[in-house]
């Protein structure tokens, strides 16, 4: 009884967060085009503020941690692997179908749902774990998925310059900046003035629950009838693939000595895709089943995250 208040005292202000957003955008309090700007707050301010904060205050070596790097790209490259193998050579899909449904199963949503939860889970641990999955998703995952889906039509030159803009976009990525910020002002010694730290102290901590609130109210008006035979698979992987193939590369491929971040790692790996799944899937016509699929796993995320806590502890 006790372990199961001790759970949904972590899981239960998340999801309660969420579903105020989702009622207050429901009922007209806020609109979704408010959601819209709630995120931009989020991820041009709010969250470089964290990712600054959390490696700014740490010595380089404690947050450049290659294991765990090793250990999230394989996992997520695995589950990537196998869903773009199943859709593309199984089910005869495209290749910006495959790449879509790949996207949903091995990119998380490291900022917005994954640091609150390690947060209240596992402590400061979520800040470096935050910054280590950007690098990984921001670097990789995403320019590969994206450079998958762009390869098929379209001429050489527009796919060069689609690639380009990918990599400019990335430069300019507000976090990417607050990550490599943060590690530079940690790798010189510097004192942060008071003055300073306190003002991105107070933008950093914004960042958690607005993000959740964006969430719930992004979900306002998605539908999954009639979707459920390839949003389920989705979910599936997801949910359950994508944290069972973590849980084998750190049994059997690159173990982590520090709990906290192997437990980072597995929880990362457990939460429902990125927030702008549907955003990043709409330029290929695959907007309405990204965005049911983004529903249906947020929705299920309560119960199987809850789960792996528990299994966790």
């Amino acid at each position: 009884m006790n372990a199961t208040l001790d759970i949904l005292a972590i899981t239960g202000p998340i999801y309660l967060t969420i579903a105020l957003g989702f009622f207050c955008t429901r009922q007209g309090l806020f609109a979704k085009a408010d959601m819209q700007a709630f995120g931009k707050f989020t991820l041009q301010l709010a969250l470089p503020a964290l990712l600054f904060n959390a490696l700014s205050q740490r010595r380089a070596a404690e947050v450049f941690n290659l294991n765990y790097l090793l250990a999230y790209t394989l996992a997520s490259l695995i589950i990537m692997g196998l869903a773009l193998f199943w859709a593309r050579k199984v089910k005869g899909q495209s290749l910006s179908y495959s790449s879509m449904l790949a996207m949903g199963m091995s990119c998380p949503n490291s900022g917005f749902m994954g640091y609150p939860i390690i947060l209240l889970s596992l402590g400061p641990v979520a800040g470096v774990a935050l910054a280590l999955n950007m690098v990984v998703e921001n670097f990789l995952l995403l320019p590969l998925l994206m450079a998958i889906a762009d390869a098929e039509g379209g001429p050489p030159g527009q796919r060069k310059a689609l690639l380009l803009q990918t990599l400019k976009n990335l430069v300019k990525n507000p976090m990417i900046m607050g990550i490599v910020a943060g590690f530079l002002f940690s790798m010189s010694g510097l004192q942060m003035p008071e003055p300073l730290g306190r003002t991105i102290h107070l933008f950093a901590q914004s960042s958690a629950v607005l993000s959740l609130f964006v969430i719930g109210g992004a979900l306002v008006g998605l539908k999954a009838q009639g979707l459920q035979g390839t949003v389920l698979p989705i979910a599936l992987g997801k949910l359950v693939l994508h944290p069972l193939a973590m849980w084998a590369v750190l049994v059997w491929l690159v173990p982590m000595d520090d709990p906290a971040l192997r437990a980072a790692a597995l929880l990362t790996c457990a939460m429902p895709m990125l927030g702008i799944y549907t955003i990043l899937n709409q330029r290929h016509g695959h907007g309405m089943v990204s965005a049911a699929a983004l529903l249906v796993t947020t929705v299920g995320s309560f119960f199987t995250l809850s789960a792996l806590l528990w299994l966790l502890r």
